[in-house]
């Protein structure tokens, strides 16, 4: 079996770790869930103890079902949801409970910031414009409103390096990580000019050491050990952000490859060898000095179609899955019963955020009487591509992107990973990877304990193209009638919107 490298990636839901071989292929895998709390409007939170259990459970279990010896694994690469903000004390105890990406409660921070002009200067230093998830504006946020948290904390850190931190006790950030808030995006290095943006001056202590992506931070200390199964003194890399490892788990390393993400939410990136800014993406620091990835996002991509799903089918959909069924094979079968003919509702996949405005909400339009739960999915498949390519199309104004790459829950269906080349225009390649990012953070540790040389190396022997998606003619054609449909249809319903915000 070779050298063995564990991948840790906990999402905003679910905690997977995943054993990897030396070719990048999944050996054994658990998952565990933490429950999100919702104590009030806007927040999104977790116990940071629950999910040090919850991870540590998951690699445990990942490790005995591969049925090796804890010394066989040569080194762990941890990664997990970006953004949000994670404070520990001196010790390492959590000052509060963990923020989530998904949390909004900095909204008003965001907004003054806004109305006062920073933006630009933010874009200029920072290669970004603030959302509410950003660690800035949460830190800004709990300083306002928390003020003991803040003097009993001692580190602002993303989860990822919360967890690491458990494995090995040593606290540590990495580059991509670092560029979430506080870094000059073109020394792509921590600044004082960076926090004083955003009016944090005096908070250089918070941040952690940055330590590279593919260098060691840390061993397996002997209470991990005794956690999670791992051997004390297992090789710990200091891992990165999730989105950058999905991008390296489906083989996206140069400059012009694209990289789509169609998870939670709509993530679409391309890597360059210079930063370019536009308040319409994010400019940050990617895994190799020299190198930044252009992100360009929105909470609204699959979780659509989760929400539907479990409000809507959750009956069919469960007697499904009790007979074996693929949870994708439900769907394809309900919008293959009425796919033959043209489909005239317009889905606006808004539920949880989106490119136009805090205001915008899900919508569904072109609704009528004969229509079907089939026509729904339908095109609610449709509205998450095409708020995709809102995001591509911004990202081709300033980047030629040579093709795109797909990961996330779109990959499971077929129909819905097509639409994704006929509504871009692009070749779409898909791999065998089903667990992305944990594959990017274990090729990450394969580098730093020495299991490969180099990322082009472990790239080369663990991301394998499976199939490669080109556009089909008629049905692009349809699609980019049905897209400037759409566009329509955001624009006109912006004021509905904004007054529908009023009334909440």
């Amino acid at each position: 079996m070779g050298r063995l490298v564990l991948g840790l990636d906990c999402g905003l839901t679910v905690t997977k770790a995943v054993l990897f071989d030396e070719e990048g292929r999944a050996v054994s895998s658990a998952g565990t869930r933490v429950p999100q709390e919702t104590p009030r409007s806007r927040w999104v939170e977790r116990d940071v103890d629950a999910l040090w259990r919850a991870s540590a459970e998951a690699i445990r279990s990942a490790i005995e079902g591969a049925g090796v010896a804890p010394e066989e694994i040569a080194g762990v690469g941890v990664t997990a949801h970006g953004d949000g903000l994670y404070l520990l004390d001196a010790e390492g105890r959590p000052t509060r409970k963990g923020i989530l990406s998904l949390d909004s409660r900095a909204h008003l921070i965001t907004e003054r910031w806004e109305s006062e002009g920073r933006f630009e200067r933010m874009l200029e230093v920072t290669g970004q414009v603030p959302g509410p998830l950003s660690p800035a504006a949460l830190l800004v946020w709990v300083t306002e409103n928390e003020p003991e948290v803040i003097e009993h904390s001692r580190w602002a850190l993303s989860c990822k390096d919360v967890m690491k931190m458990r494995l090995t006790g040593e606290v540590s950030a990495d580059p991509t990580e670092a560029s979430t808030s506080f870094c000059e995006v073109n020394s792509q290095s921590y600044s004082p000019e960076a926090l004083a943006v955003y009016g944090l001056e005096g908070y250089e202590s918070f941040l952690a050491p940055v330590v590279g992506c593919e260098e060691v931070a840390g061993v397996v200390s002997a209470e991990a050990s005794e956690l999670t199964g791992l051997a004390a003194g297992t090789p710990v890399v200091s891992g990165l952000h999730d989105v950058d490892a999905s991008a390296i788990g489906i083989g996206c390393l140069e400059p012009g490859q694209l990289a789509m993400i169609a998870g939670t939410a709509s993530i679409n990136e391309v890597i360059s060898d210079r930063p370019v800014t536009d308040p319409r993406w994010f400019a940050r620091n990617f895994v190799r000095p020299g190198q930044w990835m252009h992100m360009s996002l929105s909470l609204a991509s699959a979780g659509n179609l989760e929400w539907f799903v479990q409000r809507l089918c959750r009956a069919d959909y469960d007697g499904a899955a009790s007979r074996g069924e693929d949870s994708f094979a439900f769907i394809e079968r309900e919008i293959s019963a009425v796919s033959q003919g043209e489909n005239e509702i317009l889905f606006l996949p808004f539920l949880y955020g989106s490119p136009h405005g805090a205001a915008a909400s899900g919508t569904f339009l072109g609704m009528r009487g004969w229509h079907t739960r089939g026509h729904m999915l339908e095109a609610i498949l449709e509205g998450v591509v095409f708020n995709h390519r809102t995001h591509v199309d911004a990202l081709r104004d300033a980047f030629t992107i040579s093709e795109g790459r797909l990961t996330g829950g779109a990959v499971r269906s077929r129909r819905w990973a097509q639409m994704f080349a006929d509504v871009t225009g692009l070749n779409v390649l898909l791999t065998d990877a089903e667990e992305s990012g944990a594959l990017g953070a274990a090729m990450c540790a394969a580098v730093g304990t020495g299991v490969h040389d180099s990322l082009e190396e472990v790239s080369s022997a663990s991301v394998r193209v499976t199939e490669t998606l080109e556009p089909d003619a008629r049905s692009r054609e349809r699609l980019e009638a049905k897209y400037a449909r759409y566009h329509k249809a955001v624009k006109a319903l912006a004021e509905v919107w904004e007054a529908q915000t009023m009334v909440l």
